[in-house]
């Protein structure tokens, strides 16, 4: 059985907001939480194993990157940094209808 399935009963909407919409926003923002909790979790599981078997220092993971790296890293960053904010302009995003 899905989670969705358990979750479709007919019953009032829980609201702490006077928009819903926020509150079904606050939802996934609590699920996407969860998740990087969840990875951050398992990152440090995988880092302990690997340091384990010698393949990684966890130090090492935590020295500032070179020039080269930091360069090489700023462009992905600024797209990634540029998706999450364009949002807050209030523009429509979708190619739909205007």
């Amino acid at each position: 059985m899905r989670l969705s399935d358990t979750l479709l009963v007919d019953r009032p909407e829980q609201t702490f907001f006077e928009d819903p919409a926020l509150d079904r926003a606050f939802g996934v923002v609590m699920a996407l939480a969860t998740e990087v909790f969840v990875q951050r979790d398992r990152m440090r599981a995988l880092e302990r194993k690997l340091e384990a078997a010698g393949v990684l220092d966890r130090a090492e993971l935590d020295s500032e990157p070179s020039d080269a790296e930091r360069l090489a890293e700023a462009e992905d960053r600024d797209a990634f940094v540029e998706g999450l904010m364009i949002n807050l302009l209030g523009k429509q995003q979708a190619k739909g209808a205007s």
